[in-house]
């Protein structure tokens, strides 16, 4: 296993709307991109989506992001993406793979990059889905497709089939990258990196993880016994033990 986040070859971008959290990962030079998406936005508590895109844009001017459409029809959801398109040269538009009704949306996909549109066709979770897209896509025209393995974990699947299949199906795309979306735990950067994925998106609470990559297992062990005596004694903890009552 890799000790040192400088050996890695996967891109790792940040997953979020928290604008201070972009500002201080922006300064992190592993850090190649940013993602968000209408969920995020709304946990943090975003009242107007173009004001916020066009501060993060600020922010970050010259690393991928990506930003996503929100309405359920595909005539609006074109004009949502040429709208976000013009946000900058940086910018990519997250096109779910289907609409509410299920219905695929790889002909808005096809209009977009015929446009050339950045594209990040996300919620992606089969390899029907990803082949579909894939056809939708060209060659010289920078799209991502997000295969969400975090949440095929959740169903007890192992995902690295999956994605590592993914990574094969676009091929043939050059100017196409796989994402592997929704990762549960730091192992899943190495696991990614293991099967060839171009790129991992990572939210705060696993980035903040970063720190222990390569640490020291035994030291870690001592970390934690150390925590646990700590948050003992500073909660005031007592038991009065048969012993000790026989004494008093």
């Amino acid at each position: 296993m890799m000790t040192k986040m400088t050996d890695l070859r996967i891109k790792l971008f940040a997953d979020g709307a928290d604008l201070a959290a972009v500002r201080r990962l922006a300064s992190e030079p592993h850090i190649k991109g940013f993602t968000t998406n209408p969920t995020l936005m709304r946990k943090s508590a975003v009242q107007d989506y173009a004001a916020f895109a066009q501060e993060f844009v600020t922010i970050v001017p010259d690393r991928h992001i990506s930003f996503e459409v929100f309405s359920d029809e595909a005539d609006e959801m074109e004009s949502q993406a040429l709208e976000i398109a013009s946000w900058g040269p940086n910018v990519y538009v997250k096109i779910p793979v289907t609409n509410t009704r299920s219905e695929f949306m790889g002909p808005l996909l096809r209009r977009l990059v015929t446009q050339r549109v950045q594209v990040n066709a996300t919620a992606i979770l089969t390899l029907d889905q990803v082949r579909q897209v894939a056809d939708c896509l060209s060659p010289t025209v920078a799209s991502c497709v997000s295969v969400f393995a975090g949440r095929i974990a959740d169903t007890g699947r192992d995902p690295m089939p999956i994605m590592a299949e993914s990574v094969r199906i676009v091929q043939a795309l050059p100017s196409t990258e796989i994402i592997w979306a929704s990762p549960r735990e730091l192992l899943n950067i190495f696991q990614a990196e293991q099967i060839g994925c171009h790129i991992i998106t990572a939210t705060a609470d696993v980035l903040g993880k970063l720190k222990y990559v390569g640490k020291d297992l035994a030291e870690f062990s001592l970390d934690t016994v150390k925590m646990f005596h700590a948050d003992a004694v500073a909660a005031g903890y007592s038991i009065v033990t048969r012993a000790r009552a026989q004494r008093v």
